[in-house]
């Protein structure tokens, strides 16, 4: 049980469908964790899934005021049920990244004298230039991505730049957007937040910086001077830089929390507001990932974050500084066939049983004789193909294989993929690297084995269910302690490990490093096709 005087560390995040807050005490155990959902909790906001999908379907917002409200609410939940924020010691965030939301002229004043009588709600009403932010899932600026790499020199040099190729979510092309469509309203805001530095703006009474790790998901930062990159700047919009205000690093205490939740809720006036970051970001610190290690979700769409030194940008995946170490990076790639295609084959050559898809992995040799498979059922994003493609050992293209086989292709497939682009990306497999499972298929230990086996590393499994909060409670204890010298690794050692599932089978090393060449060059064979 915590002790009266044990100190209290809060991480929020603000996700797409509802705002979830976790409290950690000194020892990292949770001992609070409360969400508002925001369709069911808000209905007056009329969103389906937390957004506003508009007539054309590419354009995809969620209200800024939806997001205030919930703040009200899931404060007022934790002091209805008697939360202590007196033993707050420091409080950080995430925010849905690549959301933005633009505050009027005058609304810093506004956040520095907030009236502790009301709500925040009635206080910021008119604070919003735009009452419906743009978020991660708009594809509605094809036109501007297109704009800023042909003004930049190519998808290839933003990526250098910005650690990306232009994409439509990203926050400068939705200024771009916004600057020719609704040019009165972007002459009316004075500062242009992330979801991430607005939530960090509210707690802290005033316009909090962006901090590196969300800003680089932005097409607009220098992910190696970690400043805005003039170039990008100009082909954006006019008089940005002073709208988006200074980047900080991502550890950085942003100052005392506002006077308003130390009057309205009890805040002790020496509880700091360290910087809010992206989801990913706060993900990457929630599942404790350090140098090597590379973090897995098995879900409907798979989804790798890895640890590097030394960044190799390309135009596929994303590149971001990290949040708990900034000489280091965090890189992000996403892969639409994830668990579905895994049940469609599990469906077609398994009988629908898991257990016999098990057997089937157990019982097939590894490197599966050569055979390997590429399964898009839906258009990929890396690499942008679609279609299934089978070939034999001496690479020749067939039109299938045994069941069994047919299971094994799939899943050595999807992880030689997740290690050859991985590896693009400056990934190396150092002494120590540990592959973190998560997300529906990391529950089958054959499913595991395989990974274990392509990335010749030990496989832990976490429970992420709150990874971003939780990782930004720990963000916010060890933003505390820049004096001390400890890394992020040393200071949340009492957190809970993850358990170890499977260890690489002896000798797949030797079976997987030429499958590795092998998958690239057939994977450029497979694009060369989807072209033609």
């Amino acid at each position: 049980m915590t002790s009266s005087t044990e100190s209290f560390y809060l991480g929020f995040d603000f996700s797409t469908q509802q705002l979830k807050v976790v409290a950690v005490d000194g020892n990292l155990n949770v001992v609070y964790q409360n969400n508002v959902q925001f369709d069911n909790e808000l209905p007056e906001y009329r969103t389906q899934g937390g957004v506003h999908i508009q007539a054309d379907r590419l354009t995809v917002t969620s209200p800024v005021l939806m997001w205030v409200k919930a703040l009200d609410l899931i404060l007022s939940k934790m002091n209805n049920a008697g939360f202590d924020f007196s033993r707050v010691r420091s409080l950080s965030g995430s925010g849905q990244q690549h959301g933005s939301v633009y505050w009027k002229k005058d609304s810093n004043q506004v956040l520095r004298h907030l009236d502790p009588g009301k709500s925040l709600h009635d206080l910021l009403q008119s604070c919003f230039a735009l009452s419906d932010s743009p978020v991660w899932m708009d594809s509605s600026t094809a036109k501007q991505c297109q704009y800023l790499e042909e003004a930049i020199g190519g998808a290839q040099r933003v990526a250098d730049i910005t650690g990306s190729r232009a994409y439509e979510r990203f926050t400068g092309n939705q200024i771009a957007k916004i600057y020719k469509a609704s040019p009165d309203q972007y002459q009316e805001t004075e500062r242009i937040s992330l979801v991430s530095s607005f939530a960090a703006s509210v707690f802290l009474g005033k316009y909090a910086s962006i901090d590196y790790s969300d800003g680089s998901g932005m097409n607009l930062m220098d992910i190696f001077s970690k400043q805005w990159a003039e170039s990008c700047l100009r082909a954006t919009a006019p008089q940005l830089q002073e709208r988006l205000g200074t980047l900080v690093p991502s550890k950085t205490v942003l100052g005392p929390v506002s006077p308003y939740f130390v009057t309205r809720y009890g805040f002790p006036e020496d509880c700091k507001v360290v910087a809010f970051t992206g989801d990913n970001p706060g993900s990457l610190a929630g599942m404790r990932l350090q140098e090597g290690d590379i973090a897995v979700s098995l879900g409907t769409s798979d989804t790798v974050f890895l640890w590097i030194k030394e960044p190799r940008p390309t135009v596929e995946g994303h590149i971001f500084c990290n949040p708990v170490d900034s000489p280091s990076y965090m890189a992000l790639i996403c892969y639409k066939n994830g668990s579905l295609t895994r049940e469609r084959i599990r469906n077609k050559c398994a009988g629908g049983s898991w257990e016999v898809f098990s057997a089937a992995l157990k019982s097939t040799q590894i490197g599966n004789n050569g055979n390997m498979g590429f399964y898009f059922d839906a258009m990929e994003i890396t690499p942008p193909a679609a279609g299934v493609h089978r070939y034999d050992k001496d690479n020749t293209k067939v039109a299938g294989f045994p069941a069994q086989e047919e299971i094994r292709a799939l899943v050595e497939g999807q992880f030689l993929a997740k290690r050859v682009h991985a590896e693009k990306l400056g990934y190396k497999i150092i002494p120590g690297s540990r592959v973190l499972a998560t997300g529906g298929a990391s529950s089958n230990k054959d499913i595991l084995q395989v990974l274990s086996d392509v990335f010749n590393a030990p496989v832990y499994t976490i429970d992420v269910a709150n990874s971003a909060c939780l990782g930004c409670a720990y963000r916010a204890m060890h933003g505390l302690e820049p004096e001390s010298g400890l890394s992020f690794a040393e200071a949340i050692r009492k957190a809970p490990e993850p358990q170890l599932s499977v260890t690489p089978t002896p000798g797949s090393e030797k079976v997987f490093a030429p499958m590795l060449a092998r998958y690239a060059m057939l994977e450029e064979r497979v694009l060369q096709e989807s072209k033609e």
